[in-house]
């Protein structure tokens, strides 16, 4: 006789009627062993309110989001943190890096140099594969947070902070239902369109979609890095250290950075980045890149809170070491680390399409492009023993090349859209394309799709590319 358990016949049952739950509750908890803990069953409240859910508000989501609702569709985007921008804003990113694109790139920095946020700018040619220059740009945190909001609240955008996705369910192969745990408790959101742009690819993996993280299957990984803000005495008497300051050559900027190491080294420390950097920011403040952490899995909660610990506690000593030199560096402090350390490396949630290493190679060119990618291979050392060389691009010499909009359909799920870097790619691929200057026009696809796929009540990958480009071309030309 075999004897079924009720967790085993729950999820019998779930898989029998095609609804994918990752995790199948008893209504009777119990302590089953040491390892585990049964959670109780419990009914939740359904909001069905929203056309496209976005989950994650970094670069790609917050530009996902806006770019659904100018189309006409009634968006809810969700944010861990407690600010619109990611990478930009709770990570104290500092850079734009390749900015140089059409779209809602160029009304961003538009409207950040009417508030007069823009600092430093380097336009480079990555190798001689490339003819157009890519453009970086040093940017205000601040004044970007309070831009983004203002435009996701101008465009009708309801934004949920502090929120965090922790379950998918669908039917079939239809991502319907999304679970979420915040300080309103565990709430289930139902909408006919998603929108990964967790950055690493939470909602994927949890609605049952195949992955990869890092060089392999699960890492090694690009190094995390912490940004922080610095206020010094007086700028200027730094402006031979600072990357971009008076929009160097890329020899220049090179030389830069090798000043800035030998001035923390001269403190007495020797960084975790082999390449440390300062970008402008506005008047006598600053952003600093000094720190890296390791072999870090991002999906490891505990790892990379362990890195966080880390990189604060370097950039503070590193900090404290320069303000002892005095001259220069008298009086210099922090004035702000991030919320958020910087992650390179997340979930790449396989797509209808895999960017790949020969695309980059190749050029490829694609009836569907959401965008052109100038970036060169850029992989962070994954070694600690390998920090002197700071990156590497493999000696890969990049063609421009496109990335399709098939990249950013799930292929495993259907209904559900991915913008960011954890598009489908492989691992040298991504580290062309993760820069925030391609996430935008990713999201501004993504949220295109939504859009339309909404309006024509049918699933993202059966929406034409001609109707997305239309979308597009409409809300960049109301902008």
């Amino acid at each position: 006789m075999v004897t079924t358990t009720r967790r085993q016949f729950l999820t019998t049952l779930a898989a029998a009627t095609g609804v994918a739950s990752p995790h199948v509750l008893s209504a009777e908890p119990a302590q089953t062993s040491s390892a585990l803990f049964l959670e109780a069953a419990r009914d939740l409240p359904l909001n069905s309110d929203a056309d496209v859910i976005v989950c994650g508000a970094g670069p790609a989501g917050v530009t996902a989001a806006i770019t659904a609702a100018r189309a006409g569709a009634k968006v809810q985007l969700f944010e861990v943190h407690g600010a619109l921008g990611g990478v930009w804003t709770n990570s104290l990113l500092g850079y734009l890096i390749d900015f140089d694109k059409p779209g809602f790139n160029q009304e961003l920095v538009r409207k950040l140099r009417e508030r007069d946020a823009i600092c430093g700018e380097v336009k480079y040619t990555p190798n001689k594969a490339i003819a157009a220059p890519v453009q970086g740009l040093g940017y205000h945190p601040e004044e970007m947070k309070l831009l983004l909001e203002e435009l996701a609240v101008l465009a009708g955008v309801k934004v949920q902070y502090h929120t965090r996705v922790v379950a998918a369910h669908r039917e079939g192969r239809r991502l319907t239902t999304i679970i979420t745990e915040s300080k309103s408790g565990r709430q289930a959101w139902k909408a006919p369109v998603f929108i990964d742009t967790t950055g690493d690819g939470d909602l994927g993996a949890q609605a049952g979609c195949a992955f990869e993280i890092g060089v392999e299957k699960a890492c090694p990984c690009q190094p995390l890095s912490m940004n922080v803000l610095l206020l010094v005495k007086d700028v200027s008497a730094l402006s031979g250290l600072i990357h971009g300051a008076t929009s160097t050559s890329p020899q220049e900027a090179s030389k830069a950075g090798k000043a800035l190491l030998a001035e923390i080294r001269r403190a007495g420390v020797d960084p975790s980045y082999g390449k440390p950097i300062l970008f402008p920011v506005r008047g006598n403040l600053i952003s600093a890149m000094f720190n890296h952490e390791y072999g870090i899995n991002a999906t490891d909660a505990a790892a990379v809170s362990e890195a966080t610990l880390r990189a604060r506690r370097e950039m503070n000593q590193i900090i404290r070491a320069l303000r002892k030199l005095g001259g220069a560096w008298e009086g210099v402090q922090i004035v702000a680390t991030p919320e958020q350390i910087g992650i390179r490396d997340g979930r790449r949630i396989l797509g209808r399409y895999v960017v790949r290493k020969e695309d980059l190679i190749q050029g490829a060119v694609h009836e569907d492009s959401v965008v052109k990618s100038h970036g060169a291979v850029d992989v962070h050392s994954l070694k600690v023993e390998d920090k002197a060389r700071g990156y590497d691009n493999f000696n890969i010499q990049t063609q421009p090349y496109d990335i399709p909009l098939r990249a950013l359909i799930a292929r495993d799920v259907d209904g559900l859209l991915m913008a960011g870097r954890c598009i489908s790619g492989d691992f040298i691929a991504h580290s062309s394309y993760r820069v925030t200057g391609n996430a935008v026009p990713m999201g501004e696809a993504a949220g295109a799709t939504a859009a339309v796929a909404v309006n024509h009540k049918t699933a993202p990958h059966d929406v034409p590319w001609s109707e997305v480009k239309s979308v597009i071309e409409k809300v960049r030309a109301q902008a």
